[in-house]
């Protein structure tokens, strides 16, 4: 089998491997920085809670999968201590979603180290590279009406 070079990459093929390969590496310094077991998929289920614990039903709904594969997820990171459930004021009935300050952690993590890799970069390969490659990404997203689901924090992986 011939090897593929990048360099004949189109552009869907080239933002997908760049986008792998920056995930990777955010995940190596992830469990660099104590958080060997958060997994890239996690940010699904966290960019959710950002705003206000949820119901199971709620994540759910904005996830697009049924109660019974949200509540999966949901059991799979408390177990891991990223979240946690708590009794809804509001409704005796309901559980509340809620991140725990591990969760938070990650994600502040998650966030620094992204900063730091985007600066190195910069460094590397020239801010002004680094930034004109970022804005045709964003005009990419915004061409394909795919900003909705990013300003609305509903981001899930492609079908």
């Amino acid at each position: 089998m011939a090897d593929f070079d990048p360099a004949d990459a189109d552009l869907s093929l080239a933002s997908l491997f760049t986008g792998w390969a920056l995930a990777d590496e955010l995940q190596r310094r992830l469990a660099a920085a104590g958080f060997a077991d958060a997994r890239f998929a996690d940010g699904v289920i966290f960019q959710h809670l950002m705003a206000s614990p949820v119901t199971i039903s709620t994540l759910a709904e904005r996830l697009e999968v049924s109660q019974q594969a949200a509540s999966k997820s949901v059991a799979d990171l408390e177990k891991r201590g990223y979240l946690t459930r708590v009794p809804d004021p509001a409704d005796a009935r309901a559980r509340l979603v809620t991140l725990t300050a591990r969760g938070e952690a990650v994600i502040a993590a998650a966030r620094e180290q992204r900063a730091v890799l985007e600066a190195e970069l910069r460094e590397a390969l020239g801010a002004d590279r680094v930034e004109s490659a970022r804005l045709l990404l964003v005009d990419v997203l915004n061409h394909l009406n795919a900003t909705p689901a990013l300003r609305s924090r509903r981001v899930r992986p492609p079908n």
